[in-house]
């Protein structure tokens, strides 16, 4: 079992636009030519952060097109948000939750029952699973464009020990999809 930060980035870094747009991703590809499918079979638990979750529900009919339903996980999700968010739908396990990621990470962990967690997004959030040394693995998917600027891939400074780089692998004509092993600098032993 690992906890994975698997996203999207620009190749200046930017994992969404300042509007929390992700538009610039879809004409570069097929999601289904990427790892993604092997991925997402092997995950148990979400974590998300509010804007994601807000970008999803904003984006519900591209929901729809690309996965046949609003809420694209069977997977239990976790939404880390300071403010009142409602449901994608009924049906789908969603859970709200503030504060630290440690204890949220344990519940997220007996609900995967073995599986991968995800750290869907933003950065923020896989920074934060980081720096409580809860962050294995991050799969990295570089986009050839550039956004000039936006959300940051992982807004923390990593130098010492740097990460691991295991793979890389060409996706089509548009990704480099990068595999890292996460350091463990300081923090408590994995759960």
């Amino acid at each position: 079992m690992k906890t994975q930060y698997y996203t999207a980035t620009s190749l200046d870094g930017f994992i969404a636009t300042e509007d929390d747009s992700l538009d610039w991703l879809f004409p570069l590809g097929n999601v289904s030519d990427t790892s993604y499918p092997e991925f997402i079979a092997g995950v148990g638990a979400l974590a998300m952060g509010a804007s994601t979750y807000e970008w999803m529900l904003r984006h519900s009919t591209k929901m729809v097109e690309e996965t046949g339903s609003i809420w694209p996980y069977r997977q239990p999700t976790w939404v880390f948000t300071h403010r009142k968010l409602s449901a994608a739908s009924s049906g789908v396990d969603i859970r709200f939750v503030q504060g630290a990621v440690p204890p949220v990470h344990a519940e997220m962990t007996r609900a995967a029952a073995g599986k991968n967690i995800w750290v869907v997004g933003g950065g923020d959030l896989a920074g934060q699973f980081f720096d409580a040394g809860l962050l294995d693995e991050a799969i990295i998917q570089v986009a050839s464009v550039t956004l000039g600027k936006g959300k940051q891939l992982f807004p923390r400074r990593v130098t010492s020990p740097p990460w691991q780089l295991l793979s890389v692998r060409q996706v089509g004509s548009g990704f480099a999809e990068l595999r890292y092993r996460l350091p463990r600098v300081g923090a408590p032993s994995a759960v």
